[in-house]
């Protein structure tokens, strides 16, 4: 069995292969770098970093190539309002974007191409879609793409050409922000955007007079830098992505080189927050920081961004988080079974077991490792990985085969990106007056005052704490 996923274009589960060679070209749409990235960004990242691991597991080598997009309206307007240079402003964000991936256990790209160190090849693919008629000039000094020209247009969302009625909607149902500019069809989209007063300093010199390329164009400029002009083998993205951007990264490459840009696509459904969609006016957009600060490591938010079907919109919950921390121990006591019976450490195991190398048969984990390879199906991964823990296979095996089991066991692991004996949940401390009202709510216990224990119970929730009683006291933690 080799690894299958799912593709948009032909709405099948198809097999992953390289079209040529021995390694598959994958190419992601990074982060827009003008703040933090939220869990919901670092869902389809992880998702990708996980289906990157189990191709490489699985033997397949993977140039893995994953922009970052410096160059936009919102980078732009941001990197102005904090009074800083374009490539100050990004730099730092870009910084960032980089501690989280670590700190998530994402393995790096292969190249991390930007738009801004591309505005050659971007001005250089606008040229070769004006020579061919499929773009066109302004008055203003803008260049737009003539979605007309393009007869496969809207194939990969399934959006015919009748029912095209602007690009102001993404294929998520959202609104999609861009600029609006004189074009011949309210379908035709910017190639290239003239300069104007709010664009500040942030404006290059072209054919057409001074200005900046289009969102859509930075993509297929830099999958031709990185590819060489190459069809790639799969791409990658958010659902929200499907349309307009992959559609006109398709219309724009395959317009000026004449083949097809892409053979397999792959997107990630949305993530929910608590039933509600994420949201800025809902203070529901949390980032590892926020989720650090409220006691989850980073290996118990990629638990949970990954748990579930990519396919599938994803209800992220605080209930979720301490079900992640609760299996991730559980992971952790089935590894320390079998290493007490292989004599080795917790130490032993991350260097030795947790690697790309895998066992040629996962014996009873056969199961957990071909649901990853069918369709990335890390549920049911995880799913026949409780199953044999539940077994308890360590009674019963000499070393030998408790090495075996590690050897799968760490491999899936590795494959998961998931890291045991990491996870730390950090203690916050509970102000003076807190500590002081859950202990009257202990003292009103010990004096079996049960209607004022219960009384004190209901203020320290009211003020955002939670009381858990144990046989010699009581712990404080923030309520989430």
């Amino acid at each position: 069995m080799s690894v299958e996923l799912y593709d948009t274009l032909s709405r099948s589960v198809q097999k992953l292969a390289p079209a040529s060679g021995d390694t598959l070209r994958f190419y992601c749409c990074g982060p827009t770098v003008y703040g933090p990235a939220h869990i919901g960004n670092f869902r389809t990242f992880l998702i990708q970093d996980t289906l990157r691991r189990v191709l490489e597991v699985d033997g397949t080598p993977v140039k893995h190539v994953r922009n970052i997009t410096d160059l936009d309206d919102k980078t732009i307007r941001c990197s102005q309002e904090e009074g800083k240079s374009l490539v100050e402003f990004t730099a730092h964000w870009t910084e960032k974007f980089h501690a989280d991936c670590e700190a998530l256990n994402m393995l790096p790209p292969s190249i991390e191409p930007s738009a801004v160190a591309h505005i050659p090849h971007q001005i250089a693919l606008v040229e070769k879609l004006i020579e061919k008629g499929h773009a066109y000039a302004t008055e203003d000094g803008s260049v737009y793409f003539r979605v007309g020209s393009f007869e496969d247009y809207g194939r990969l969302s399934r959006l015919k050409q009748r029912e095209l009625k602007t690009q102001t909607e993404n294929s998520a149902g959202e609104l999609n922000d861009a600029d609006e500019y004189d074009r011949e069809s309210v379908t035709d989209f910017a190639l290239w955007k003239s300069r104007k007063p709010e664009d500040g300093e942030n404006y290059w010199t072209s054919p057409w007079g001074e200005g900046r390329p289009g969102w859509h164009l930075e993509c297929s400029a830099m999958v031709d830098s990185a590819f060489d002009g190459e069809t790639i083998d799969l791409h990658g993205g958010g659902i929200d992505l499907c349309f307009p951007h992959h559609e006109n990264e398709i219309a724009q490459s395959e317009c000026a080189h004449g083949h097809d840009f892409c053979t397999h696509w792959f997107h990630s459904a949305h993530l929910m927050v608590e039933g509600a969609k994420m949201s800025k006016s809902l203070g529901n957009l949390y980032t590892l920081d926020d989720l650090r600060e409220k006691g989850f490591s980073p290996m118990i938010v990629r638990y949970t961004l990954i748990a579930g079907s990519y396919r599938q919109q994803l209800n992220f919950t605080f209930d979720g988080l301490h079900a992640s921390q609760s299996a991730l121990t559980r992971l952790e006591r089935f590894a320390e079974a079998l290493l007490a019976k292989t004599d080795e450490t917790t130490d032993d195991f991350n260097a030795q077991y947790v690697t790309v190398d895998a066992p040629e048969d996962f014996g009873r984990l056969a199961k957990a490792w071909d649901a990853l390879r069918n369709n990335l199906n890390t549920a049911a991964c995880l799913g026949a990985i409780f199953g044999v823990i539940g077994s308890n296979p360590a009674a019963s095996l000499d070393a030998e085969g408790a090495r075996a089991l590690l050897r799968a066991f760490g491999s899936l692991l590795y494959a998961l990106g998931l890291e045991l004996f990491t996870v730390e949940v950090q203690k916050i401390d509970a102000p003076e007056a807190i500590i002081a009202l859950a202990q009257a709510r202990w003292d009103a216990k010990q004096a079996k005052d049960w209607g004022q224990a219960d009384e004190l119970r209901d203020t320290l929730l009211a003020q955002g704490w939670l009381v858990k009683d144990s046989k010699d006291g009581f712990e404080l933690t923030p309520k989430t």
